[in-house]
């Protein structure tokens, strides 16, 4: 299947957003060193794309709420981002 410029461009940036997200995640729950500058800018990254969903949930452990939080920010990237790029395509 073939995507237009536009449709392929809101994909690769869903796609782009989850990853980036995902990335971190794997850092976090590795216990990656902050000070790292890849770590620290994946963190930056990762906070800003999932500013809205980061602190959503209150469970008891903090690992718990950083998956929930930044894995449903990852999640509706994904989803989101490729159903409107499948939108787009059709038009």
């Amino acid at each position: 299947m073939r995507l237009g410029p536009a449709a392929t461009a809101i994909a690769v940036a869903a796609d782009v957003a989850a990853t980036v997200i995902g990335l971190w995640l794997v850092m976090y729950l590795l216990d990656a060193n902050p000070a790292n500058d890849l770590v620290n800018l994946l963190e930056h990254l990762a906070r800003w794309l999932a500013a809205w969903s980061h602190d959503m949930f209150t469970f008891d452990e903090e690992w718990a709420r950083v998956v929930c939080g930044y894995g449903l920010a990852a999640l509706v990237y994904l989803v989101v981002g490729n159903m409107l790029a499948r939108r787009v395509r059709r038009m």
